[in-house]
């Protein structure tokens, strides 16, 4: 169990370093949004979230 929790905890803070490098401060705000909504089954945060997600992931209009 505390083997699946460790690989599990380094997944997570990856995953989160990952956003953090490709998007700044933003897509962590975005990914914070979007998971304390799911979390809490606030459909109005996590879709917040979701859409700053995707607007950081559309990138600019050429």
């Amino acid at each position: 169990m505390p083997v699946l929790a460790l690989l599990s905890a380094l997944v997570v803070v990856g995953f989160e370093q990952l956003v953090q490098w490709r998007f700044g401060a933003v897509g962590i705000v975005g990914l914070l949004l979007l998971t304390v909504g799911v979390k809490a089954k606030n459909p109005t945060v996590s879709s917040a979230g979701a859409i700053l997600l995707a607007v950081l992931l559309a990138g600019p209009a050429l």
